[in-house]
C-alpha cells in the first residue's frame, strides 16, 4: 500500500486518514514537532526529530532537506527542546549523486555540532546498505557527533557492527521494516529476534552509547536481563520507541528509571510511513480501522 500513488492521493485528502496519522506522526510542520518533542520532554524522555521523506527525484529537492533539518535543529536550540534528528540518505539525494548527498548532510551535521547536537542516520532498504556505510564511515572520521542505524534481520550486521565499533560509533539497533529477499536476510521472527538479542549484547559491552530500539517485550526483557547481568549502567545506553507505538511499554521503562527516546516523526510526506507502521503491527492497524469507521 505504501507504493501505491492512487491510494497515497486518496489517504491524504481523508480527514479519516490525517487524524489517524496524528497518532503516529507530529504533524506536518516544525513548529507542531517542536510541540510534541516538548511535551514528551515534561514527561522524561528525549526525542529525535525525522522530516519524513524518502528517494528524492531532483538535486534541489535534496539541498531543500538539508536546510529543512538546519532550521530543525536552530528550532530544536531555540526552544531547548531535548532532541536530536535523524534523517534519511535517499531524502539527500543518495540515488542521484553519493558525493553531493554527502556534502548536504555534512551540512546538517556541522550544524549540529555548533549546538552540541548530534545527527543519527537512518538505515534504508538493503540497495543502499553499503553507500549508507561508506557515507556514515567518511562523516564519522571527522565529526564524532554523528551515528548510524543497523537491522538486526539482515545476515550482514554483525561483520558491520564490527566495523562501525572500530569508529567507535554510536549506534542504534533495530529489527529492521522493509521487504528484504531472503538470500540476505532472516524471515523467521525468531531468528530475527535471536540475532536482535546477540547483536544487542556486543553493543551494550562495548562501553559505547547506543540506542536499543524495539517495541518487543522479549527483546526489552532480554535486555533489561543482560544489563542487570553485566551490571551495565542504566545511564550507559537507552531504549528507543516510536512516536505513538507501545505508550505504555513507554511510561513503564520511564518509571523504572530507564532513559527513553522517543523517534519523532513529522511532515507532508507521512503516507509511506504510516503504512510501515501498519504492516509492523497488526494492533496499529486495529487502531486505523476504528478511526475509518468513526470518519
Amino acid at each position: 500500500m505504501s507504493d501505491q500513488p492512487k491510494l497515497q492521493q486518496i489517504a491524504t485528502k481523508a480527514e479519516f486518514s490525517r487524524r489517524t496519522a496524528h497518532r503516529f506522526v507530529a504533524g506536518e510542520e516544525i513548529p507542531e514537532a517542536i510541540d510534541a518533542v516538548r511535551q514528551l520532554n515534561q514527561k522524561g524522555f528525549t526525542a529525535t526529530l525525522d522530516n519524513l521523506g524518502e528517494f528524492v527525484s531532483t538535486k534541489e529537492a535534496a539541498v531543500a532537506a538539508s536546510d529543512e533539518y538546519i532550521r530543525a535543529l536552530d528550532a530544536i536550540q531555540a526552544s531547548s527542546a531535548d532532541s536530536n534528528v535523524s534523517l534519511k540518505l535517499t531524502q539527500f539525494g543518495l540515488l542521484l549523486d553519493e558525493g553531493a548527498c554527502e556534502q548536504n548532510v555534512e551540512r546538517v551535521v556541522v550544524r549540529a555540532r555548533e549546538q552540541n547536537n548530534f545527527v543519527r542516520i537512518d538505515m534504508e532498504n538493503s540497495p543502499v546498505t553499503d553507500a549508507t556505510l561508506r557515507i556514515f564511515t567518511n562523516l564519522r572520521k571527522k565529526y564524532d557527533n554523528v551515528g548510524i542505524v543497523l537491522q538486526s534481520y539482515l545476515f550482514r550486521t554483525e561483520k558491520d557492527i564490527q566495523d562501525m565499533l572500530q569508529l567507535k560509533a554510536r549506534m542504534r539497533l533495530c529489527k529492521g521494516a522493509y521487504k528484504e529477499p531472503p538470500e540476505i536476510s532472516f524471515k523467521k521472527k525468531a531468528d530475527t529476534d535471536a540475532n536482535y538479542v546477540k547483536l544487542m549484547k556486543i553493543l551494550l559491552k562495548s562501553g559505547i552509547y547506543h540506542g536499543i530500539a524495539t517495541h518487543d517485550p522479549g527483546m526489552i526483557q532480554a535486555t533489561k536481563d543482560f544489563v542487570t547481568q553485566e551490571r551495565i549502567g542504566r545511564d550507559q545506553f537507552e531504549f528507543q520507541m516510536l512516536y505513538g507505538i507501545r505508550r505504555d511499554l513507554q511510561n513503564h521503562l520511564i518509571k523504572e528509571g530507564y532513559r527513553m527516546r522517543i523517534y519523532v516523526p513529522y511532515g507532508h510526506e507521512w503516507y509511506s510511513y504510516l503504512m510501515r507502521r501498519m504492516a509492523e503491527r497488526p494492533a496499529n492497524l486495529l487502531f486505523v480501522a476504528r478511526n475509518i469507521f468513526r470518519g
